[in-house]
Order: structure tokens, then C-alpha cells, then sequence
């Protein structure tokens, strides 16, 4: 058995040629020690050389990386940083979307650091301390109120609240955006365009100077903050930051009802395919409802749903016109009757006469507490009482064909009211819609018909004092007719604060938009004074069971009341009072998103409320009825 070292030895001497001189000991080792070193080196060479070749940081890095004091340059394109210094008080939801938009190429670095509440609320006490303290020097010495320290300490002493309660958290966030351009007048102009944004937010930023390496890799997805730009900030604003927020309302079904302001999307919806079709509408006048709603008017009827609509100021007259639709006047003087003794229509066989009867009389008793006012319980007994012998008196009874009938008219109800003991000042109050100056509006036989896609009541030329009994009255011969025959049908009742005023109107304009899901119906409520429709039980009511609300401008007495309604944020209320005409928030079940109301140049011609357009197109069109009767077949 040989030693290891005899082994080496005889081996490195094999090796040398007979004629070359045997090598020493010493010589052998040196000879190893080259051949181990020469080893180390290619081992080295090799493993430096497959490090190069399979390194995603060597295949990703710019060809070259040059540092300016604003910018820095990668290889052709040319990177700027900026990043966020202030927040204002009150932050829209969103408020990053339109950056997240921008058709640029850009890196969004957002760093979120939580503070504990027990190190920020022992701060905030010794500020509010502080800022009490001066608000009381100020007092003493006579000085003038300062509101910027007010706001401060009132502002403090809510987030004081807040984190106590633990409704809200702590941070501090910094924000960067670096964006890239090939070209650096490029690149400024993107630079502007970011930060004009951010100021029309009232978020204010600043570029990067001498950092713009750090900028640069601040934005890099390796979680390194080297700017360190911190805003104090607690959780709504820092969630309001987050910048993947979708706010779309398109479906493959429905109309167009605008353009989303959050992304330039569209909002196509159909108001039939949620739990109800009920629309509430709320604006200022002036504020572009009644535009909207034409607008959202013509088209359904593209799609065959019938039309009806209540219109308390003419607006309508001219898309009635032009759609060839049924335009009804209601007035003291008009042809167009309705009578509101008129029995709902049979629906199915199973529709019993008492059934149909009671109906009417409660419908009936509810008009005649809107005519005459409030009345005791003795004389509800007595009217209701009355009611049914007014019909009995028609031989309308349980007992007969309904479909045979003639109804009666409000004189009859008269009559049996001055027959009966302790029924004779109801009959007296009765007697001006019968004989006096109402007489000519509900002491009559109905002889209106509802037998087109679209149907207008115009409610113009009627006295303020009967405008709530007319819709009332219009409404339930709608509602008759809706429930007789299953149609898709959207019922649109402007200007619904008249039946607001009072309990009887409000309940009954409830009921119905509680019931007409199941007949395929959709009530469109409108209204300019939110005060009176929201403070009403009903009216809060007729908001919940709506699935689609659109709120527009608002007047700031009114802003508070429909904040609270609706749950709007701080930045949802002040775009509604600063919002422009067609402008607003569109709420589609839990969805909602702030929509402007568009309309092609054809559509704006049938739908206008300018009193200037209407001028103009009166005007054409009288030129060129003109024209024609005069033969000019050019013009």
C-alpha cells in the first residue's frame, strides 16, 4: 500500500521526458501550486461570466445613467420625479384616478408609515392646549377672531374623537410619481400637466432637485423610501390616495345616461334590470334635471317603452311634438276631463267587485281631504260613508258588472253629502269644485285616452291651489291604466314637491312607488325644493325604495339635508354646490359615480329648455312654414 505523497511523487516524475532533468521536491509543490492557482482563475472567469449572462438586473439596466440636478437620463429617455407636500382639508375620493389615467408612462410610488394613536393623541392635546390658550390671550386683549385657528382647534378636536373611538388611524404617506419622456420639452410639458392637476385639487406638489437619483428609486418596486417626504395624515385622506379605484357604470344593457367625470367612461345602465326602476331626480332650477330627463326620455323610447309623464311647466310640449306623442292640457277651460270617480280597471279574474270599490273609495276619500282640507275623525266616517252610497247611487255594488257602469261624478257626492245630518259643511266646503270656480276641473265625465308611446299632462295653466288634486287625480288614472294591461312604462312626475306638501298626496304618490315593480312600472320623481320633499316621512321613503337617485347642483341651505340623506363625503358635497349645468353624482344601487349629462347636436334640438334655442327654432320653423306657403321649395 502506498502513501499519498509517494503517489504524487511518482506521478509528477513520470511525466518528465527522459532527456529533461528530474524536478525536486520543491519544484513539484511550486508546479501544483501554479496548476491550483490557473484552476481557481478559469473556475472564476467562468462562474463571473454565467453571472452576466443570466442576470435579470444586467438585462434590465440602462445602457447608460446620468444624474442631473432635476432629472435623470436612462439611456434615450429622460425621468423626472415629483412628489406631494400638502393636502387640503377636505380631499375628493378618487383625486388620484385622472393621474392614474394620464396616457404617460409613469411609476407611482406610495409609502404608508402607521403611527400609534397614543403618540398623536398626546400631541394633538398639547396642541389644542396650546391653541386654546392663544384663542383666550386673543379674547382678553380685544383682538379680532382668528377663523384659521378656530377651524384648526375644531379640526383637532375631531380627530381627537375619532382616534379615540378608533373610527380612524394615523400615518404618515409620501407620495412620488416619476414619468418619462423622450424628450426633455417633453418631459417638462408632462411636468406641468401633473402639477396643474394636483392643484385643481388643491394637492401640491414639487419636483425633485438634486435628489432626482433618489426620486428615481423611490418609485422602484424595492420598498425604498429615500425622499422621505411625510404627510401627516389620518385614514380617510390616506385611503382616499389609493389610486385603483374603479367607479364604472357601464353594463352591456340600458341607455346612455352621461359621461363618468372619474374616467371619461360612459355610463350606460338599464334602470329595469335592479331591484326597482324608480328614479329620484333632486337640482336647482337651472341645474339641467329637466334636460336630463328628456334626454334619458327620448331614449327609452328608441327602445319601446311607453312614456308618461306629468308636466307642471310646459317643458315638455316641444319633444311631445317632434316624437309625435299625445300632449293632454289640464285646466278649468280645457276639453281634456278626468274624473276621479273613475273605478280601477279589472286585473285578471280574480279582481272582486268590493275589492275594486273600496280601492276607490279610499283613493277618493284621500282627494277629498286635499280639497277640503283636514277633517275630523266623525267626518272621515261621514265621507266615507257618503262615497259609498254616491257609487251605490250608480248602482256600482258588489253585486254587479263593474264593466257596465258609469261612474259617478263629484256633484253626486255633493247631493248625498247635503242629505245627510252633520255632513252639510263638507258638502258647503265641496260646493266651489261643483258649482263655484273650480267647477270645471273634477265635475266631469273623463274623456281623455292614453293610446300612444308617449303621453304628456301639462298641469301649466292650473292655479298653484289646484295643482296638487290634479296630479293627484292624473296619477291615479295613470295608475289605473298601468295596472289594467302589463307594458314596460316609466312614469315621470316633475316638479313632485306639490304632492309633498301634504300627507294624503305623499302617502299615496309612496304606495305607488312602492307597488309599481310588479306592473313593470318606473316612477320618476323630480324636484327643486329638497327641503319639503326630504323633511317629509314619505319622501325619505320614496328615496329608499328608488335604486337610481341623481343629485345636481344644489343651493348650500339645502347641501347639509341631502349630505345626510344620501352619505356623501366632503368632496361629493362641495362638487354638488360648485358643479356646472348637466353636472352631478349618479347613484345606480350601491354604484355611484359623477356623471355630466351629454346629448348629440339632434337630440339637444328636441330636449332644450333655453328659452333663447326655443326662440330660435320657433323662429325656423315659422320661416319655413313661410317659405312653403309661399312656394320657395329651395329654401
Amino acid at each position: 500500500m502506498f502513501e499519498p505523497k509517494d503517489l504524487n511523487q511518482k506521478s509528477a516524475a513520470s511525466a518528465v521526458p527522459d532527456n529533461q532533468p528530474k524536478l525536486t521536491g520543491e519544484q513539484i509543490k511550486e508546479l501544483k501550486v501554479k496548476e491550483l492557482e490557473q484552476s481557481k482563475k478559469s473556475i472564476e472567469e467562468e462562474r463571473i461570466y454565467r453571472r452576466g449572462v443570466v442576470s435579470v438586473r444586467d438585462l434590465i439596466a440602462p445602457v447608460a445613467l446620468e444624474v442631473f440636478n432635476s432629472y435623470i437620463k436612462l439611456g434615450g429617455l429622460f425621468a423626472r420625479t415629483i412628489f406631494v407636500i400638502e393636502y387640503p382639508r377636505y380631499i375628493n375620493v378618487g383625486w388620484f384616478a385622472p393621474i392614474v389615467n394620464m396616457d404617460i408612462t409613469a411609476d407611482i410610488g406610495l409609502y404608508f408609515y402607521p403611527i400609534p394613536s397614543s403618540v398623536i393623541l398626546k400631541q394633538l392635546k398639547k396642541k389644542v392646549g396650546n391653541t386654546q390658550a392663544q384663542l383666550m390671550s386673543d379674547a382678553e386683549k380685544g383682538a379680532p377672531r382668528d377663523p384659521l385657528r378656530e377651524t384648526a382647534l375644531r379640526d383637532m378636536e375631531k380627530l381627537r374623537d375619532d382616534l379615540t373611538q378608533g373610527v380612524e388611524h394615523f400615518f404618515q404617506v409620501s407620495v412620488y410619481i416619476t414619468f418619462y419622456a423622450k424628450r426633455l420639452e417633453e418631459l417638462d410639458r408632462i411636468s406641468e400637466r401633473l402639477e396643474n392637476i394636483l392643484g385643481s385639487t388643491l394637492v401640491f406638489s414639487r419636483r425633485v432637485f438634486y435628489q432626482a437619483e433618489q426620486g428615481f428609486n423611490s418609485t422602484l418596486p424595492l420598498l425604498s423610501d429615500e425622499l422621505e417626504v411625510l404627510l401627516n395624515v389620518n385614514s380617510s385622506p390616506a385611503a382616499s390616495s389609493f389610486p385603483f379605484v374603479s367607479s364604472d357604470l357601464t353594463s352591456d344593457d340600458g341607455i346612455l345616461y352621461g359621461i363618468n367625470r372619474h374616467n371619461n367612461s360612459l355610463i350606460l345602465f338599464d334602470r329595469f334590470s335592479l331591484q326597482n326602476a324608480n328614479t329620484v331626480v333632486f337640482a336647482t332650477s337651472g341645474a339641467g334635471k329637466s334636460y336630463a330627463i328628456k334626454l334619458e326620455v327620448l331614449r327609452h323610447l328608441m327602445f319601446g317603452t311607453e312614456i308618461i309623464i306629468i308636466d307642471p311647466e310646459r317643458e315638455y310640449k316641444h319633444l311631445c311634438d317632434a316624437v309625435g306623442g299625445t300632449y293632454i292640457d289640464i285646466s278649468l277651460n280645457s276639453e281634456s276631463k278626468i274624473n276621479p270617480f273613475d273605478l280601477p280597471r279589472s286585473i285578471g279574474d280574480d279582481s272582486k267587485p268590493a275589492d275594486i270599490i273600496r280601492s276607490a273609495v279610499i283613493t277618493v276619500k284621500g282627494l277629498v281631504r286635499l280639497m277640503i282640507g283636514d277633517i275630523t275623525p266623525e267626518e272621515d266616517s261621514l265621507v266615507d260613508r257618503a262615497l259609498l252610497e254616491t257609487y251605490a247611487k250608480k248602482d256600482i255594488t258588489p253585486d254587479v258588472d263593474l264593466s257596465r257602469t258609469e261612474p259617478p261624478v263629484l256633484e253626486d257626492l255633493q247631493e248625498i253629502l247635503e242629505g245627510m245630518e252633520g255632513a252639510e259643511g263638507i258638502a258647503l266646503r265641496l260646493k266651489k269644485y261643483t258649482a263655484g270656480t273650480f267647477s270645471g276641473l273634477l265635475n266631469n265625465q273623463t274623456n281623455v285616452e292614453m293610446r300612444n308611446q308617449l303621453v304628456v299632462f301639462s298641469v301649466r295653466d292650473l292655479e298653484d291651489e289646484l295643482k296638487p288634486i290634479s296630479i293627484y287625480t292624473i296619477i291615479n288614472y295613470i295608475w289605473n291604466v298601468v295596472r289594467s294591461e302589463l307594458k314596460k312604462r316609466i312614469l315621470v312626475v316633475d316638479e313632485a314637491w306639490w304632492l309633498m306638501q301634504r300627507e294624503d298626496s305623499a302617502k299615496f304618490i309612496f304606495a305607488l312607488v312602492k307597488r309599481c315593480r310588479k306592473y313593470y312600472l318606473g316612477v320618476t320623481t323630480i324636484t327643486q325644493d329638497v327641503n319639503d320633499f326630504l323633511t317629509s316621512a314619505y319622501g325619505q321613503a320614496i328615496v329608499n325604495n328608488s335604486s337610481l337617485q341623481l343629485l345636481m347642483k344644489q343651493t348650500p341651505s339645502a347641501i347639509d339635508l341631502v349630505q345626510k340623506t344620501f352619505m356623501l363625503t366632503e368632496g361629493e358635497k362641495y362638487l354638488l354646490l360648485e358643479c356646472g349645468v348637466g353636472e352631478g353624482i349618479f347613484f345606480a344601487g350601491a354604484k355611484h359615480a359623477a356623471i355630466k349629462v351629454v346629448a348629440s347636436y339632434s337630440e339637444d334640438q328636441l330636449i332644450t329648455s333655453d328659452p333663447r334655442q326655443l326662440l330660435e327654432i320657433e323662429q325656423s320653423k315659422k320661416e319655413f312654414e313661410e317659405a312653403l306657403a309661399g312656394g320657395q321649395t329651395g329654401w
